[in-house]
């Protein structure tokens, strides 16, 4: 236990002393000694209230007392946690900080506990601060990268960079201020990049507002660098709650913005302009009076915009969204029911489901198919209120599309056109080199229908709760409309779900059955990642082969050992196996189909449990062989737990690698454990894992990592601020279609043992050769995990649920084919870093 029976020092004594009050002194004493023998007793919350008034009364204990105090602190408030005395919890962090406000160990704590309950403007404060005071911090580091990917997403550093953008802005801006906008309000201000704009065209009168903490503090300085911070009031504020002159003098009479996503309507842009034309803006000029100036009028910037859209066939998005296989390892499927993921349109709002998701769709492993031709969906004047209002109410258009290509219907996918003025626009185009990805519509309904030409696709356009709908409806085919939601059945149907038994076709008829109308209750929701890990095919059979040679294995063993020692085992005697996987898993499920095997599934929500109850009783899985593991633990870290007294677990499976590409948080921590809870011969899966990377030269990933200078932001000094926020690992990416000039062949970076605890390390330096001239810009990395010693999976097919990560080096390194590059990879607490150098040994002479 920390300093729990340490003595201060004396330090030297002053000229002059307080006079000392006895009674004072005595209580801090008893109070020290009552707040260490409740920290023996493990009595946390009574230790900590008597270390705040010990603390308080006599400060010059501080330095004596911080660890003793952080630890107290740390205890009490997991307590608090567990609890969900949150507000309690804080208030701790509070006292705390005001005892130790330069306390880098609290302060990071406290991150943590603000990033867990989604405060993560406020984390990052924390981690922040946290990193100013000790710069070489390593959990306050790898915490703020995390916080780092919430607050300032890879986009703001593509939009920074994308110079033709920002120039059409500014130019756009430059027009409407010369022309007489001279008060000018920049909505959803960023770094302050339109609102310099503003100023630097000439506007009178600058006002910006900012609704992330982060964003807002990171603008404040921009101006300042700028010398802006006097000529432009930022606020930080939602423009919704903006009034005049509580928080502007007067109505201005221009309002920019950029608050829109892929789909347009989805940051609110429609409220947040419907609000500033009732509240902030000037009104709008009437009709075409020439006389009528432009500083008594309003107008916005986007004036408007066009949303196109079209029908798709990809296989990356459907295996995201719907399941499009029969058998998953040794399991048939055909009693899962319908199985969805939280993204799908209809057009009645369900707050339950996402109308759209976004890709670039020029990025998308394995390509697209369009299936029409880009069609018109929506027309919008952002500087005509009563056309705002009127959005949500607008009635269902009805498009009617000819199919030009055969292929599954397998989503629309919708960009747009952003009108900044009558002369100047941007397009998000799938075809287009911009900032922006598509917003995706993926269809759920369609399992093996196949859209042929001379179709039409019906879609329906709306907007109820001002978000653009897309919803596929019907096909015409030969005079008859066919509905996509009842094409599901016969041999329709039959195309996804082949020969399913007679049983399990039962199990899947019971499964639709519904006592309500309620359509929402009739399917079980998975995250797009969950349902891609399902249509993994080699990642579930080389789990079954992998986990059936180990069962096979304790077989053979415990019939050795019944001969040798002539004593029949007990038949109810079972092998037992751990999932201890991510969200929803079927790996329990082919642990126990191969018979003589009680799974153990870490599945907690209770309609994905049915599903695997289903899937096991129309496999023939006895249902006492499967076990939801965290319906009888309170939190996690009872996971690793013996099945009972006498018993410990034939295999544990831990789920080692994230979707996005990074090793698991304290994976290493789980596996020393699970080793401990092995039966002779038992095995973690997977047992090891070998990361590979290679040196690449990619001008995407730099774009996508931080902004290059100031030329891209138009001369604006904004790189060293937004940058902060640059981190050095890049996740979720796509390495099969990345822009990038291979500069080496692939090679093994790091090992990772999960069996052999002696056989890891934490450093590891690896010498690549360049094998053509280039500069190096990152290195991407990837794992090939492997369940034994001949099976394993690898994390880089395209096939996988995974993407890959990717070290983006700080500064660019030039090589020539030939050279040596010694990189430096460090394991820390889960989490990989690579820097690298050039090796200054002389090439070896040509012939």
């Amino acid at each position: 236990m920390p300093n729990a029976s340490a003595r201060p020092k004396h330090g030297r004594r002053t000229r002059r002393r307080r006079r000392e009050d006895p009674a004072r002194n005595e209580l801090v004493s008893s109070s020290l000694e009552s707040a260490q023998q409740c920290l023996f007793n493990q009595d946390y919350g009574t230790a900590f209230v008597h270390y705040l008034l010990v603390l308080n009364l006599a400060p010059v204990f501080k330095d004596f007392a911080r660890e003793s105090f952080r630890f107290t602190l740390f205890k009490w408030t997991e307590e608090l946690d567990s609890v969900g005395r949150i507000q309690d919890l804080f208030d701790c962090y509070e006292q705390a900080l005001e005892l130790f406000p330069a306390d880098e160990v609290i302060l990071n704590s406290m991150g943590e506990h603000l990033f867990r309950m989604g405060f993560r403007d406020e984390a990052a404060g924390h981690f922040h601060k946290a990193l100013k005071l000790r710069p070489d911090y390593p959990e306050a580091r790898e915490n703020f990268y995390r916080v780092a990917n919430w607050l300032v997403e890879r986009w703001h550093f593509l939009m920074l960079n994308d110079h033709g953008r920002n120039r059409k802005y500014q130019q756009a801006i430059q027009k409407a201020v010369q022309s007489g906008c001279s008060t000018v309000l920049d909505i959803g201000t960023g770094t302050g990049i339109l609102g310099m704009c503003a100023k630097k065209a000439g506007a009178a009168e600058v006002y910006a507002c900012e609704l992330s903490k982060t964003m807002y503090e990171l603008a404040c300085e921009v101006l300042t660098a700028n010398g802006m911070d006097g000529s432009i009031k930022i606020l930080h504020i939602k423009s919704l709650e903006m009034e005049v002159p509580k928080d502007i003098p007067h109505r201005v009479s221009l309002v920019v913005t950029e608050t829109v996503d892929a789909g347009l309507f989805g940051e609110g842009i429609i409220e947040s302009l419907i609000h500033a034309w009732h509240h902030l803006l000037l009104p709008p000029r009437r009709g075409e009076n020439e006389f009528q100036e432009q500083s008594a009028t309003g107008r916005v910037i986007p004036a408007g915009a066009t949303v196109f859209g079209m029908a798709v066939e990809c296989l990356e998005i459907r295996r995201h969204h719907r399941l499009c296989v029969s058998e998953v390892g040794s399991l048939s499927m055909a009693a899962a029911g319908e199985l969805r993921s939280p993204v799908s349109c209809s057009s009645e709002p369900d707050d339950s489901m996402e109308p759209y998701t976004t890709e670039r769709l020029s990025r998308l492993p394995g390509g697209y198919k369009p299936l029409t031709e880009p069609f018109t969906a929506l027309n919008i004047d952002f500087n005509n209120v009563q056309e705002l209002e009127g959005l949500s109410s607008r009635p269902v258009q009805k498009v009617h599309l000819p199919v030009t290509q055969e292929g599954q219907l397998d989503a629309l996918a919708v960009w747009f056109q952003l009108h900044l003025d009558e002369e100047s626009s941007l397009s998000t185009g799938p075809q287009e080199d911009t900032c922006w990805e598509q917003a995706i519509y993926p269809v759920h309904s369609t399992k093996g229908f196949l859209l042929k030409p001379q179709d039409e696709l019906i879609i329906e356009v709306s907007c109820r709760d001002a978000y653009l709908r897309l919803c596929s409806v019907a096909v015409l085919r030969d005079g008859h409309e066919i509905r996509l939601d009842e094409c599901l059945d016969s041999q329709n149907f039959g195309n996804a779900m082949s020969n399913p038994n007679p049983e399990a076709e039962l199990c899947s008829a019971l499964a639709s059955l519904q006592t309500d109308q309620n359509q929402s209750k009739g399917f079980s929701m998975l995250e797009c990642s969950e349902m891609a890990l399902l249509n993994n095919h080699d990642y579930h059979q080389s789990f079954c082969s992998a986990l059936g040679k180990l069962i096979s294995q304790l077989k053979v063993k415990w019939q050795n050992q019944e001969r040798e020692s002539s004593i029949q085992s007990d038949s109810s005697d079972l092998l037992y196996v751990l999932d201890v996987s991510e969200g929803f898993s079927l790996l329990s499920l082919i642990a126990a189909s191969h018979g003589h095997v009680k799974a153990y599934s870490s599945v907690e929500k209770n309609k994905q449990q049915e599903v695997l109850k289903r899937l096991a009783h129309s496999n023939n899985i006895p249902e006492q062989h499967l076990e939801f593991w965290l319906n009888h633990v309170e939190d996690e870290q009872g996971m690793l737990k013996r099945p009972s007294r006498e018993k410990l677990w034939s295999a544990i499976i831990l789920d080692c690698v994230e979707t996005c590409g990074l090793i698991r948080q304290k994976l290493m921590e789980k596996a020393s454990l699970a080793r401990c809870l092995l039966e002779e011969g038992g095995r973690i899966f997977p047992e090891k894992i070998v990361v590979h990377g290679m040196l690449v030269e990619s001008d995407t990933l730099l774009l996508e990592s931080a902004v290059q200078g100031q030329e891209p932001t138009l001369g604006f000094n904004i790189a060293p601020f937004i940058n902060q926020f640059t981190v050095p690992v890049h996740v979720f990416l796509d390495f099969s279609t990345l822009e990038c000039k291979h500069l080496s062949e692939c090679v093994e970076l790091f090992v990772l043992d999960l069996m052999e605890a002696t056989a890891n390390y934490t450093n590891r330096e690896v010498k690549v050769q360049a094998t053509c001239a280039g500069r190096i810009t990152a290195i991407p990395f990837w794992y090939q995990i492997y369940l034994d010693r001949d099976i394993s999976v690898s994390t880089l097919n395209q096939n996988s649920h995974w993407k890959q990560a990717a070290a983006v080096l700080q500064q660019p390194l030039e090589v020539q084919a030939g050279d040596w590059v010694r990189l430096a990879v460090k394991l820390n607490k889960s989490t990989i870093s690579i820097s690298a150098h050039i090796e200054n040994a002389p090439r070896p002479m040509e012939q």
